[in-house]
């Protein structure tokens, strides 16, 4: 960390942040580090203003529900976004709202916020737009198996399917950001606009000596989301070893989400058989009942994407 004018970031391009020194950073530490990171060419994008005014707002003692939805609705992509997903199973507790003012009440300020952080990140991170829209595909599709599972599970591992689908979309954020920075970085290994296979970043990360789970973590700390969520983000790839319980589920949740990505797109996913056993005791889902909720998860899946 940036203590005594010293970094984390200790590789051959000085951009390698190492785990165990972002485990206990702090909130000023992280900023500092992406300011560090921003001289070596590998830039953190701030939040954008919708999303920054719509956090401030959410801190307000008078916080108006009907103001909050008009500023909202300032952006159209926003606007559909919230609409689309309060609409899906994972997020419609009765029937769904018919209006911003009624989208907030339904999730929640705070929980409403988090996803408008969520969309931020699309419209934050800059690159090559081919790439980008598989990128987001990918993690999109992530995200909305990660909220469903996060909903039949709430009762077990008490993670919200707003906070399921903000790790699910932020979890591999570190990728384009490096991708910025190093235009080879993943294309090597087959993330581009002409393939569906999904790069091995863990190779690619060796190969640049960097780690994008430390970026995506970083990313998440400046961004100000929950640490849960930063911390499942940094050991996403670990199944949550060594983190705190909410982390922890946050990862079974990303690692079963990824593990049906896979299974949908017909992708191989190395990771899955070594982290299976630990996430389903996570989940509380017996190794006989996997595959029914599996499928549960992927027809709920399906209807939402189909509307």
């Amino acid at each position: 960390m940036a203590f005594g004018g010293s970094s984390v970031f200790l590789s051959s391009v000085d951009i390698l942040p190492m785990q165990a020194d972002l485990k206990h950073i702090l909130d000023e530490d992280v900023d500092k580090e992406v300011a560090l990171l921003a001289s070596t060419g590998v830039r953190i994008p701030p939040q954008p203003q919708i999303v920054l005014e719509v956090r401030r707002m959410a801190q307000r003692e008078d916080l108006n529900l009907r103001s909050m939805g008009d500023l909202i609705a300032q952006d159209a992509g926003l606007t559909a976004m919230l609409y689309k997903l309060t609409r899906s199973v994972a997020f419609c507790r009765s029937r769904p709202p018919y209006s911003l003012e009624g989208i907030l009440s339904l999730l929640g300020v705070r929980q409403a916020a988090q996803l408008v952080q969520a969309y931020g990140l699309t419209i934050a991170i800059k690159g090559e737009t081919h790439v980008l829209e598989q990128f987001w595909a990918r993690s999109t599709q992530i995200a909305q198996l990660a909220a469903v599972i996060a909903s039949e599970r709430v009762s077990i591992c008490n993670i919200f399917p707003e906070q399921a689908y903000l790790a699910g979309l932020f979890h591999d954020c570190g990728v384009p950001v490096l991708m910025a920075r190093f235009p080879n970085y993943c294309k090597a290994t087959g993330l581009n606009a002409t393939t569906r296979k999904w790069a091995d970043v863990r190779a690619e990360d060796r190969h640049f000596q960097v780690d994008h789970c430390s970026i995506g973590f970083l990313l998440a700390r400046h961004w100000r989301l929950p640490r849960f969520v930063a911390d499942a983000i940094l050991h996403h790839h670990e199944c949550g070893h060594g983190c705190e319980h909410a982390a922890r589920s946050v990862v079974a949740i990303l690692q079963l989400a990824i593990e049906l990505f896979s299974q949908d797109q017909a992708l191989p996913n190395s990771e899955w058989a070594h982290h299976e056993p630990r996430v389903l005791e996570e989940l509380g889902i017996h190794p006989d009942d996997l595959l029914e909720f599996s499928d549960h998860v992927m027809d709920a899946y399906r209807v939402h994407a189909s509307q």
